[in-house]
């Protein structure tokens, strides 16, 4: 009953009817966090603005799709999370908070970041995944600091070259994207820790042997013929991860053909002697080892 009431008081737009949602904000909470999540907000609660040591706040699961300027003066802000929301674009004001070190977007409707993000320089997670990226916007190779980028469950289908930039990149993230080959970029990046393209459209997988940092490579639920080879002690999570086939090349399939033609050739053919005139039944194999 409580959840109805609030659903439908989520729907009225006045003020005391944010602030009932939000619930009490007088004070600066001691641990310097705001959990906002679940709330069903429509409207950012401004007096969050207040505190402006404010080091986490948790946005999550809301039905906001802005927020105000006045968020910008929370500078000493290092986690924001704005997932489950339904931001279409990213608001400006975000942008502005030069201390955030890890910022969540995830499950909205983002189609693009705008090109302010570059000026979050301690930015060092970044969750974008499930929203309506095409592409990997090239902006985020500006985050110089970024160490782990999940964007995955976007109708992404390349990475661009730009990428190999992160020298401090040490995981991506890029399940359930469009990927119908392995990123060339990511054989550039020998810096990276764990590479996720589970759930993509690769059909061959090039050596990532010379990956010397690599611990953790996930390429489940691809339709690929291999899987990639990868140095010793590297966790393969998906088909044939124990062992590589080696696929046989068309080369050595004609090869194997002409030596059994070639040793037919040579074969005797059989003569009067050796052939079985006798009237016996022929031995079934099967009932002899039975």
């Amino acid at each position: 009953m409580g959840n109805t009431i609030r659903g439908i008081i989520a729907f009225i737009p006045s003020n005391s009817c944010q602030n009932y949602l939000s619930g009490d904000l007088k004070e600066m909470p001691i641990d310097k966090m705001v959990d906002l999540s679940s709330m069903q907000l429509r409207r950012f609660p401004l007096r969050v603005c207040a505190f402006k040591e404010l080091v986490k706040l948790y946005l999550s699961d809301n039905k906001l799709n802005s927020l105000p300027p006045e968020l910008e003066l929370l500078q000493n802000l290092q986690i924001l999370a704005l997932d489950f929301n339904n931001f279409k674009v990213l608001p400006q004001a975000v942008c502005s908070l030069k201390q955030l070190y890890i910022l969540y977007l995830g499950n909205n409707k983002l189609r693009d970041l705008p090109p302010e993000i570059r000026l979050l320089k301690n930015l060092q997670t970044l969750w974008i995944e499930s929203n309506y990226l095409t592409n990997l916007p090239t902006v985020i190779c500006e985050l110089s600091l970024l160490k782990a980028l999940h964007a995955g469950c976007n109708p992404i289908r390349y990475l661009p070259k730009e990428l190999k930039n992160l020298k401090e990149l040490r995981s991506i993230w890029m399940s359930g994207s469009l990927l119908s080959e392995f990123p060339p970029v990511l054989l550039e990046m020998p810096f990276l820790d764990i590479i996720d393209v589970d759930r993509n459209g690769i059909r061959f997988f090039p050596s990532l042997v010379h990956l010397t940092n690599l611990k953790l490579v996930i390429y489940d639920h691809n339709p690929c013929q291999n899987a990639p080879k990868v140095a010793k002690g590297v966790r393969r999570v998906g088909r044939w991860s124990e062992e590589t086939p080696e696929l046989m090349k068309k080369f050595d399939v004609e090869t194997e053909v002409e030596k059994a033609v070639e040793i037919k050739e040579t074969q005797p053919a059989p003569t009067k002697e050796n052939t079985n005139e006798t009237n016996e039944k022929p031995v079934d194999v099967t009932t002899e080892l039975n």
